[in-house]
């Protein structure tokens, strides 16, 4: 077994030593998330866990927190998903004896104070109302697609909540949350840098500080997808926007899987994320320069507009598989959500190519070495490692080995097996709902005019891609006002 799975008795959960590190990260992970929400009251879980990073404890006040966390240059914050509630932090060293009891004191004393209870209340309303909706295209159009591929499950809605769900919740319901999903069997401690073994003592005691788990609790709910026959599109309608879109549909692979890396490897040629040799990329951006970029992927990536690599501490047993159009002129969407679907076909159908192939393959190789260049990320990974059961070869270490492996064959069987004839699900933010909806319905050629001449084969090809079918029924055509996007 790996070091950084490690675990002794009364030990905490995850190791991740490196000795020459002066500083220290910690991530303290607890078996809830979003989809732990009562019907009605989506939020609860984010707000709960903003209650331990951005609220008083029973010992200080929110102030006085950030007053002694300033000097010691170190922090710590939550991250609530599908899942997981995962509070992270890192200090150096050196103010361990300063940084550690309020870290602690965190996740074992909060206070649920009404007055922080009511600010982050407002804030997280506010974040879906005006942030969500009328400044993140991108991240709605995503959120969108999500909620539209799980409909009916407990994966749909974010994991910020709802505007009613959030307006729902009471400072009772986070009290009686916490203590339901809180507890010491629920707990996950992991600790990286340059600890030792008094600091993961004192880390393992806090777990039986810790309640019981209440009798009668119940496993995580069942995701079940409803499958999906033809293409159905979701158009939110927001006026004066342009368009960014969204497509995908769920798939059977998680992190571990075999088939998992071959599909990295094809998805990474079809379009890495903020890498612009992706196949997308070069379609859609550099060809014909329609936006910032494309891309794709096997499991969940948010904030992909702030971020350069996958992030951590999103484990999830349900993926879905995503093309991300980033933000082009209405006009051009209806063609480049063509460009795409025309993309992905060609590749299932024809498989990658030898030289493709290689060359990905050989990115990828040393690519998979930046994702953890941090402790705080070693410390992420090891961590989802937990979740996904990749004890003794961690998710990094069979990425690398599995580069080494990974045949063109396995490549191309992936593909069929799990991308071939799919139907999608897509949602598109736009300013012109009307006229995008009669495009999509009408099924006729899309072409595009540009401000500068082009090459002749780019034509040619262009002619092929505005012809290209992408059949979409009328009646599976849904339009939602913006004003309503995540409302209920």
């Amino acid at each position: 077994m790996t070091a950084h799975l490690a675990r002794r008795a009364a030990d905490v959960d995850v190791r991740v030593p490196v000795p020459d590190d002066p500083t220290v990260s910690f991530s303290i992970s607890f078996g809830v998330g979003s989809q732990d929400d009562p019907p009605g009251k989506e939020g609860l879980a984010y707000l709960t866990g903003l209650m331990l990073a951005e609220a008083g404890t029973k010992r200080r006040s929110y102030e006085q927190i950030l007053e002694e966390l300033y000097p010691l240059a170190s922090d710590y914050s939550v991250r609530v998903d599908k899942e997981r509630t995962t509070l992270t932090g890192r200090t150096h060293r050196d103010n361990l004896d300063r940084y550690v009891p309020l870290l602690i004191d965190a996740y074992l004393e909060p206070a649920f104070d009404a007055r922080d209870f009511e600010r982050l209340k407002s804030d997280a309303i506010n974040d879906i109302e005006n942030t969500l909706r009328y400044a993140e295209d991108e991240e709605l159009a995503k959120a969108a697609l999500y909620a539209f591929v799980f409909a009916g499950t407990r994966y749909a809605h974010p994991p910020e909540g709802t505007v009613r769900g959030l307006e729902n919740v009471t400072l009772d319901d986070v009290r009686a949350f916490y203590r339901a999903h809180y507890t010491r069997d629920n707990v996950w401690i992991g600790v990286g840098g340059g600890f030792d073994e008094a600091l993961c003592a004192r880390l393992a005691a806090t777990r039986d500080a810790l309640p019981q788990r209440a009798a009668g609790s119940s496993d995580p709910p069942k995701i079940e997808p409803r499958p999906i026959s033809r293409n159905e599109v979701l158009l939110i309608d927001k006026p004066g926007a342009d368009a960014s879109i969204s497509l995908g549909f769920p798939i059977d692979v998680r992190r571990g899987d075999a088939d998992y890396y071959a599909l990295a490897l094809a998805v990474s040629w079809l379009g890495e994320h903020r890498q612009a040799s992706g196949r997308l990329f070069q379609v859609i951006r550099e060809i014909r320069g329609l936006n910032y970029g494309d891309y794709a992927y096997i499991e969940a990536f948010p904030e992909g507009g702030d971020r350069q690599m996958p992030p951590v501490n999103v484990p999830r047993r349900h993926q879905i598989f995503e093309i991300w159009i980033r933000t082009l002129p209405n006009e051009q969407a209806h063609f480049a959500l063509r460009a795409a679907a025309r993309e992905l076909d060609r590749l299932v159908r024809d498989g990658m190519r030898r030289e493709d192939f290689e060359l990905t393959r050989a990115f990828l190789s040393k690519y998979v070495l930046h994702y953890a260049e941090t402790t705080a990320r070693r410390l992420g990974y090891a961590m989802d490692d937990r979740f996904y059961g990749l004890e003794g070869e961690g998710h990094l270490e069979r990425f690398r080995r599995m580069m080494e492996s990974v045949t063109l064959d396995d490549v191309n069987d992936a593909l069929a097996r799990h991308l071939k004839d799919r139907r999608f699900k897509i949602a598109i933010v736009t300013g012109d709902a009307a006229g995008l909806r009669a495009a999509l319905a009408s099924g006729a050629p899309s072409p595009i005019e540009y401000p500068n001449e082009k090459p002749r084969d780019v034509l040619e090809e262009d002619r092929e891609i505005a012809s290209y079918p992408l059949p979409i029924d009328a009646d599976a055509i849904d339009v939602l006002p913006v004003t309503r996007a995540f409302e209920d």
